[in-house]
Parts: C-alpha cells; structure tokens; sequence
C-alpha cells in the first residue's frame, strides 16, 4: 500500500535512443527532446527526486545498456537515478550498478524470467529491484501487460503480474499505461489506484501527465507514491519546482528544495 508518511516523489523520465533523449506518443514517432545528461542536471536543479532512464530501443535491438553512458550519468547527477532497457541477466544488473546506477529496472526480461527478479533481490536487494509494466487496456477495459517497448502483448493481466512480481521480490512497481503515454490528457487514475491501493510496494505512475493538477489527482485520487512523466518537462511547458510548488499548496506531501 500507499507508503503515505513518505514525500511524494516527482521523477523525471528520458527515454533514450542511440545517446539522445527521445518522445513519442503511445512509443510511436519518437522526436529528439536533447541530451539525457544535461536535461537530467537541469532536472536536479528543477527539484527532481529521481531520474529514470530508459534505454526504449534496447530490449527490441537485444543488446545492453551502454555502461559508459551510465558512468557518465552517475558523475553528473547526485539524486538517485534508475536505468532499464536490456536488462537481461543478473550480471548486467551488476554491471549497471557498479557503474553508479542506484536502481535497475527489468520489464520484457522479467516477463520472460521471472526468476531474474528473486536473483535481483537476493543478490542486491529488493530496492534495487524496479519491475517496469507497460499496460493496455483491450476492448473489454483490463489492462495487459506489453513487453519489447510496446511492440509485443503478453495477454497478461497487469495487475496480476504486479503481484506476482512483488512476491518474486520487486522493491517497487513502474506502471505505465500505454493508452495514455504522451498523450498530456491525464494519468489512468483508475489502473493506477487499482495498483497503488492493493500492493505493499511503491507504484510509480507513469503516462499522461498534462499538468500540475494530474500530479494532485495521481496524488490525492490515485494513492500513487510517485508520478513519472517526461514530455511537459521535455517541452519546458511545466518545471518540476512549479508543480512541486502546487502539490504543496494542495497539501500533498513532498520534497521542496
């Protein structure tokens, strides 16, 4: 559930494609948003809790994480970040986390091998450990689950796999809807409190946001511990302090710098 007695965190996210931070919408027409490294210090110094990086075209590719663009990240930032994005075997897990990442984020290989999330939690603890759900919803409503940056349904229920995963040993949850992502028309409030209500680990939401009232719903309707987004910080529309600002005013709990 909830982990209510915490800040609510506002996360930053640039998905990555050959060095470049890249935005599409539902993980199609990707555009050039700039460097990953210069947004995410500006970011920082905008007030961000996190940062995420997804390296969207690695799982679909079969390859892995470029190591020295991590070590690039971990000298510039000094909030926590996380990265995914072929993300295949314990030893790349490793391999991210030596090279400064705090956090490692599986999704398609986690679909595939399960086991790969106990391995993550034994070896280097279950807050390492970010299980990434891409969700769509079918005609009838429920919400499937998505592997290889969009381009694959498993047919999975989403929050069925959620579940599994947190008894595999996922520290936290990152669910995005994508029916919504890019789309600025709001975050799937229901998916994502369905998520946030019933499991004991935090639920990152992601998808949708337009504007600083999205992050109070994600916030106050949703029960969501953190609110990913990335095109309104991409396009400067919105900054991380003004929206920090507001989710004050409105008595959300959060880290203000």
């Amino acid at each position: 559930m909830s982990q209510n007695n915490l800040c609510k965190r506002i996360i930053p996210c640039l998905d990555v494609a050959n060095g470049r931070t890249v935005k599409g919408v539902n993980f199609q027409g990707l555009r050039d948003m700039g460097d990953p490294i210069e947004l995410a210090k500006a970011y920082e110094n905008q007030g961000a809790d996190e940062i995420v990086f997804l390296d969207i075209t690695a799982s679909h590719e079969k390859r892995s994480t470029m190591l020295l663009w991590v070590e690039r990240v971990a000298r510039n930032l000094s909030i926590p970040f996380t990265v995914g994005g072929g993300v295949n075997t314990i030893d790349d897990v490793q391999a991210l986390l030596q090279a400064g990442a705090d956090k490692v984020s599986v999704n398609t290989q986690a679909v595939k091998n399960p086991e790969l999330i106990t391995d993550i939690k034994t070896k280097f603890g279950s807050q390492c450990c970010v299980v990434a759900i891409d969700a769509k919803r079918n005609s009838k409503g429920i919400a499937l689950v998505l592997i290889k940056g969009g381009r694959e349904n498993t047919g999975m229920v989403a929050f069925d796999w959620a579940k599994k995963c947190v008894e595999l040993g996922a520290g936290e949850i990152l669910l995005t809807s994508w029916d919504k992502d890019g789309t600025q028309s709001g975050f799937d409030l229901e998916l994502v409190k369905e998520f946030a209500s019933n499991l004991p680990v935090p639920v990152i939401a992601s998808g949708g946001a337009k504007n600083s009232e999205s992050f109070v719903d994600v916030f106050k309707e949703a029960n969501a511990d953190a609110a990913l987004a990335a095109t309104i910080f991409h396009d400067g529309s919105h900054t991380v302090g003004a929206i920090k600002n507001i989710l004050n005013q409105e008595g959300v709990q959060v880290r203000i710098c």
